[in-house]
């Protein structure tokens, strides 16, 4: 745990008590503020009070002149739809609002602990590349902390010390409630179109990632889309120190992926990507670019780069291989709760038999048109099904609405039995293009089950089926 001192022997107040909130109430406690705590579910304000320090308190009735901040969760309407009500309170009794991203980085500039901080973001690929750097770190022999939107909250890392170094994943969320985010390097990988119900339209989502690169002390952007290129033009035209990276073969980025060879401008890298399983596929490939690009900077040699490339693992419910047998490969690509990240996944494969669905995003699939010739078939299931069904149709791929997953598995199963053996290898790919929030708490819940089902299918033979499912439901 990081203790938070900027406010000892004052009052703050803290809504939202899921994990990186109970993780705030316990550095807030330890540093010696005095917590009040909050959250419209009873369950999360039972375990809060468990905590030694922490109060639990209304604050629809509390008296807000008290109270030096409010630290919101970062799952908590800010502005859009609309401010949560624990929001405009705080406005109207002129609290500052921020999230614990903002204390960590408080808190780092005040103990004089000069940690390297990497700040990593981006619409997609973003929990890969915070898993890569780390890995890579480490595997040189580091002290890296990885934390933030990537498992463990910000602050229940372990304490400042200057030779360690925190990499952590930061969400749009946590950046807006970051007003003064200051990261060593700060990392922005890609922006599209994601998130707009909570920060209104796309350009303010993109000044939002824009805002924590530009106060980096170096900044590493991506150039492969649009607004993520004007925004390394624009740091440029202000002067401020930059490498820029691509995943693809572009002459103006320092380090690039041409045809998935990996290489720095200055000729001192090379390295096939062909070699690291776990990294397939051209957004990957941006991905180990960025990273290579933040390692460099700690002075690793070209040896130890090879070296974490090829042994990196990969990460849970991105582009995870959960087994294979018979010509088939099963992919865990959970983490795609958007478009945009299932045409990565859909890129990388030529064969699929696609499982795709949930609670949509804005725009549903319209922008996987041109990848949809990699799709045998697909299998919907969740909200999302009938609007995916009218694009599939629309676009001449044939599909099943199987409303739950179990059912889309071994649906997709019968159909690459029936197909039989050939030269080429079928993927069935979890990729949903959605969130999760229709059938499973997150995307994470969501994988486990598409993974627990796909190793019973390998020891048993046999798809388990939810009994709460009709044996024919979809089929």
């Amino acid at each position: 745990m990081i203790p938070i001192t900027i406010f000892d022997d004052q009052t703050v107040a803290v809504f939202g008590l899921g994990g990186s909130g109970l993780a705030t109430l316990e550095a807030l406690a330890a540093g010696g503020a005095r917590v009040v705590a909050y959250d419209d579910n009873e369950a999360s304000r039972t375990k809060a009070a468990l905590i030694e320090g922490v109060e639990i308190v209304d604050l629809r009735e509390a008296d807000w002149s008290s109270f030096a901040a409010l630290v919101l969760a970062p799952g908590v309407p800010l502005t859009h739809p609309e401010p949560h009500w624990s929001v405009k309170l705080a406005q109207q009794a002129g609290v500052e609002i921020i999230g614990d991203v903002e204390l960590f980085c408080r808190q780092r500039r005040h103990s004089g602990i000069d940690c390297p901080f990497v700040a990593i973001t981006g619409t997609n690929g973003k929990s890969t590349t915070t898993a890569l750097i780390s890995h890579m770190l480490r595997d040189s022999g580091m002290d890296v902390q990885m934390g933030g939107n990537i498992g463990t909250p910000i602050l229940a890392l372990e304490p400042l010390a200057s030779d360690r170094i925190y990499v952590i994943e930061v969400s749009s969320y946590q950046i807006d409630l970051a007003p003064s985010i200051d990261p060593s390097i700060g990392l922005l990988l890609n922006i599209s179109a994601d998130h707009l119900d909570r920060h209104g339209d796309l350009m303010s989502y993109a000044k939002i990632k824009a805002r924590m690169v530009s106060s980096s002390g170096l900044a590493v952007v991506a150039l492969d889309d649009r607004l993520s290129a004007n925004v390394a033009s624009n740091l440029r035209l202000k002067g401020r120190t930059i490498v820029t990276i691509s995943g693809f073969g572009n002459s103006r980025a320092m380090v690039a992926a041409p045809d998935g060879v990996l290489q720095s401008m200055e000729g001192d890298f090379l390295f096939n990507l062909d070699q690291a399983r776990a990294l397939r596929g051209t957004h990957n490939a941006q991905n180990a670019a960025a990273a290579i690009a933040v390692v460099r900077q700690f002075d690793l040699p070209p040896a130890a780069l090879s070296r974490g490339l090829i042994s990196f693992g990969g990460l849970e419910h991105r582009m995870e291989e959960v087994g294979a047998a018979d010509g088939v490969l099963y992919i865990n690509d959970s983490k795609a709760t958007n478009a945009d990240a299932a045409a990565r996944a859909l890129a990388s494969f030529r064969s699929v038999h696609w499982i795709a669905g949930g609670l949509p995003k804005e725009g549903g699939i319209e922008t996987l048109v041109d990848l949809l010739d990699r799709v045998e078939h697909a299998y919907l299931i969740g909200d999302a099904a009938d609007e995916f069904a009218r694009t599939l149709k629309k676009n001449g791929v044939s599909y099943s609405i199987c409303a739950h997953m179990d059912l889309a598995l071994a649906a997709a199963i019968d159909a690459c039995k029936a197909a039989g053996a050939g030269a080429k290898e079928r993927v069935v790919l979890l990729s949903p293009a959605c969130a999760s929030f229709d059938q499973f708490p997150n995307f994470t819940v969501r994988g486990d089950k598409f993974r627990e089902a796909v190793h019973a299918y390998l020891e048993s033979g046999t798809v388990p089926i939810d009994a709460s499912h009709s044996s024919d439901e979809g089929l």
